[in-house]
């Protein structure tokens, strides 16, 4: 039986002024599959999952999450949504606890189911020794599973996280990975990255985005078939690289 579609982008596309951001993007992601949006630094990756989850209007195309269009209709997308931004909205003055509620609260989680999701998360992020400590006063890394926490607490059937590894140790790395494939049977998860290891370690399929355009869709077996997935992905986006190169000898040259 096919899996109903969870993530869609239909031709998405972004402009800004006479920059093109993003260009007519399109893929379907199924239920309880785990994809990484891989590309390099200033690919459109972040700008893609904002259209996504309707932090930011398309010049053109439209984005659909459970079927649902994310500007259409907005609510009820974003209740089978959670969303990891890469510096994800954190209040510093609030403790751990405190924050999970206020999302809670501010989302209309009935007060029992609450209190049970709070728990749940906590122990999925491992937030235990730090739920009444100040916000302001963590490491980058527990902020960042602060932030996972809140993405999970309502229970989404749609995961979209925007560089979620970013601070994290390498033993904290090693359990977001475990806990993104257990989540990964159950839930649709778009993970956002440009670390070559984080594709081989949690996805199902790539996709590779590269000035804006999806340039690759299929296995991370099918990236890597004719070489690493380093040297593929070089090659897929060696214009950069060279452009880069070439901009900086200019401005020496000058």
């Amino acid at each position: 039986m096919t899996e109903p579609t969870m993530i869609e982008a239909r031709d998405l596309t972004k402009y800004y002024g006479p920059f093109v951001a993003v260009e007519r993007v399109r893929f379907a992601i199924p239920r309880g599959q785990i994809v990484a949006f891989l590309g390099p630094n200033g690919a459109g990756k972040t700008t893609t999952m904002k259209m996504l989850t309707g932090y930011l209007a398309p010049s053109a195309g439209s984005a659909h999450i459970a079927g649902l269009n994310v500007h259409r209709d907005r609510l009820p997308a974003m209740r089978a949504l959670g969303y990891l931004p890469e510096n994800g909205p954190l209040y510093p003055d609030m403790t751990a606890a405190e924050l999970l509620r206020f999302f809670g609260e501010a989302r209309e989680i009935e007060s029992g189911r609450l209190t049970a999701r709070i728990e749940e998360v906590t122990a999925l992020c491992a937030l235990d020794q730090v739920l009444e400590k100040p916000i302001g006063k963590l490491s980058r890394g527990l902020r960042q599973r602060v932030g996972v926490a809140q993405a999970l607490l309502h229970d989404p059937d749609v995961l979209v996280m925007d560089e979620p590894t970013a601070g994290l140790d390498p033993n904290q790395i090693r359990e977001f990975r475990r806990n993104i494939r257990r989540l990964g049977a159950e839930k649709t998860v778009l993970i956002s990255t440009h670390i070559l290891r984080e594709v081989e370690a949690v996805a199902d399929r790539v996709l590779l985005v590269h000035r804006g355009r999806l340039v690759f869709d299929g296995a991370p077996a099918e990236l890597s078939r004719d070489g690493s997935l380093e040297e593929t992905f070089y090659r897929l986006t060696a214009a950069d690289a060279a452009e880069a190169d070439g901009a900086s000898s200019t401005r020496e040259a000058a």
